[in-house]
């Protein structure tokens, strides 16, 4: 057995996109917790809520699949949406075995109330690092491209630090 050595550890720490990602997600998803909770929500159900809101409810497949989480997962993130009264999950009337996700008139409420808040802290963002425009782009054809390349099941076994 070959071991790693400490200088190689210290290049996938300050080399690693993915590590690099996720640390700034959850400095991300903490202010934005922090933010809304006085509203009672969190950041991942602000970006739920947000994405439910449309004039034609989607399902839960192509949701997820724009949430870039697999099906489970969402299943499991609406349920405390529905339990509050935010959401409701119907039958879609063109294929009963799918279900339809809309907005309650209290859930666009929350979400007009958590809009201000979420302003301010994207222009304190902004004033903090800059208009983050070309990082959105990049990420943006990140996940379009990891979409694009590869079969659902080969992508859940993409190890933790990939990039």
């Amino acid at each position: 057995m070959t071991d790693v050595s400490y200088e190689t550890t210290l290049l996938v720490r300050d080399t690693c996109l993915c590590l690099a990602t996720q640390r700034a997600a959850r400095a991300l998803a903490r202010r934005f917790d922090d933010a809304f909770r006085p509203l009672d929500l969190t950041n991942g159900q602000f970006s739920l809520m947000m994405a439910l809101n449309r004039s034609k409810p989607p399902s839960i497949a192509p949701l997820a699949e724009f949430l870039a989480m697999d099906r489970t997962t969402l299943t499991a993130a609406l349920k405390p949406l529905e339990r509050r009264g935010l959401i409701t999950v119907s039958i879609d009337p063109d294929d009963r075995r799918g279900r339809l996700l809309r907005l309650t008139a209290k859930g666009r409420s929350l979400l007009a109330k958590a809009l201000p808040i979420w302003k301010a802290h994207h222009a304190a963002l902004d004033e903090q690092v800059g208009p983050a425009d070309r990082l959105r782009r990049d990420l943006t054809r990140l996940v379009r491209r990891d979409a694009d390349a590869e079969p659902k099941a080969a992508r859940s076994r993409v190890p933790a630090c990939a990039g």
